[in-house]
């Protein structure tokens, strides 16, 4: 019997009770991930062996009934360092690397007693929006498998919203969990940069990259920032804050409560039907007692731009180190040390990665420096100052996750800018460094629309109160695909 369907509260009433255990939920799960894997394709690896044996061990010891994460079994996105298990980013690069360390996130969730049942499949070193550049596989929506699960955290999306598991980690360079979690119908959290670490993450976009959780619940989705957020002397970009309980605010009402609603964000290249299930979303708000006005935030416009040369910047630096000399994938070809850099690099990096490569190592070289990554930089803190000014008067934003619901598979591979495009609504947010969040708030043709509410930075809490609230008094969420036992 599939034990998904419950929520994790009720699992973990019914492992401090004992009418299940630890290794029972993890056989489960396993059953779950086996039985559903071929149609949708979330995993890399499933740690079958290493997943059951700490299951085992947290029945010794008992479930800590004061944690309901205990004996919670946890998917993560394969770019996610994991001791003793394979981190591959989707690359051939790293097909063979197993690291000898786990990245400060998956520590903490093993603190918290959680079982780490596999690593997801992904955009190669998260470059890209469908899923569909990782070395080993391509990941199929879970509503509707001629479509994308968007990405590049395509693999944890779809192993939450085909009940393969309750919780998984991603990381949003440029939206990459709110992106697939709108596409898949279910709940993702990109927190604020600096609230989780990210050490052990492989790094693409260090500025802009951020670990984050996918739920099946808004309150799930909290529970599980719990565990992972933390300071961290590691991680030099870790937040000097307090961590505060994300669940705090959950349940309270919003009556009175300020949102803005940039007309940008409904304007040229959204789907009608999208912008339509968005007024929709913001008028639930008004009945709950909210306030929603529009506003403008003129510089959006130019954060597809600004991301693409400061992210591939960013990347041009951080994957010099994959060169074939340390750890990993090796050309076998090559006669001199240039050959092995070049072969390597040639062979190891997908076409997306090279892509990415060469276009941040042009915006980086001398004469074009400050044409391109200078310039970015600068138009990067105009977008700041926009969200700003908005916040000054407002306590979130709301908009649309995606301009479209999920499109075919192999409908955009073969055309870079408009999978670029695709990121518009997302992007200005880790550009901005700010808390952003995306829920469940209906369908279209069929396929689920995700609703993005952005907040100021550290002000995760309110946005779980706000998303709660819509959540309580909608049935979105409650609705399936057809491989979690739904009608749809």
């Amino acid at each position: 019997m599939s034990l998904n369907h419950k929520t994790i509260e009720e699992l973990h009433q019914l492992l401090v009770s004992k009418e299940i255990s630890a290794e029972e939920l993890t056989q489960s799960t396993l059953e779950d991930i086996k039985s559903r894997e071929e149609a949708v394709g979330s995993f890399i690896t499933v740690s079958d062996e290493a997943a059951l044996a700490q299951a085992r061990a947290l029945d010794e010891k008992g479930i800590d009934a004061d944690n309901v994460l205990s004996g919670i079994p946890l998917a993560v996105k394969d770019n996610i360092s994991t001791k003793g298990i394979l981190t591959t980013a989707a690359s051939k690069m790293l097909y063979n690397y197993e690291p000898i360390f786990d990245a400060t996130a998956v520590a903490n969730a093993y603190d918290k007693g959680m079982i780490v049942i596999g690593k997801t499949n992904m955009d190669e070193f998260a470059m890209g929006g469908s899923t569909e550049t990782s070395y080993f596989k391509k990941t199929k929506n879970a509503w509707d498998h001629s479509k994308v699960p968007g990405g590049s955290s395509g693999g944890s999306a779809t192993a939450v919203s085909s009940g393969q598991v309750r919780l998984s980690l991603g990381s949003d360079t440029g939206g990459s969990i709110r992106q697939p979690a709108a596409f898949n119908g279910i709940v993702g959290l990109k927190p604020t940069y600096g609230a989780v670490s990210r050490f052990g993450l492989i790094a693409f976009g260090s500025s802009l990259d951020q670990i984050g959780p996918f739920s099946q619940t808004v309150k799930e989705n909290a529970l599980l920032l719990n565990a992972i957020a933390s300071k961290d002397v590691k991680d030099s970009t870790s937040a000097p804050v307090e961590i505060a309980d994300y669940t705090s605010k959950i349940g309270q009402d919003i009556k009175g409560m300020k949102i803005a609603l940039p007309k940008e964000y409904l304007g040229e290249g959204i789907d009608p039907k999208i912008k339509e299930n968005i007024l929709e979303a913001a008028k639930h708000f008004e009945k709950l007692g909210a306030i929603v006005e529009e506003v403008s935030l003129p510089h959006s416009k130019y954060g597809v731009a600004v991301y693409y040369i400061i992210a591939s910047s960013e990347a041009s630096s951080n994957l010099q180190r994959f060169d074939g000399i340390r750890y990993g994938f090796r050309a076998e070809d090559a006669k001199s040390l240039e050959e092995i850099y070049v072969n390597t690099r040639s062979q190891g990096f997908g076409e997306e990665v090279k892509r990415r490569i060469m276009l941040g190592t042009f915006s980086l070289s001398s004469g074009y420096y400050d044409a391109y990554f200078k310039k970015a930089g600068q138009v990067r803190t105009l977008i700041i100052q926009d969200f700003e000014k908005v916040f000054a008067d407002y306590d979130l934003i709301l908009g649309p996750t995606a301009p479209t619901v999920a499109f075919d598979l192999d409908g955009m591979s073969h055309d870079p800018v408009a999978m670029y495009l695709a990121d518009l609504l997302t992007i200005p947010v880790n550009l901005a460094g700010l808390p952003g969040i995306s829920l469940p708030s209906g369908f279209v043709d069929g396929l689920p629309v995700g609703l993005q509410l952005i907040g100021p930075k550290y002000s995760e809490e309110t946005i779980y109160q706000v998303a709660s609230a819509f959540e309580a008094t909608t049935d979105y969420h409650k609705q399936q695909p057809v491989i979690f036992g739904g009608a749809n």
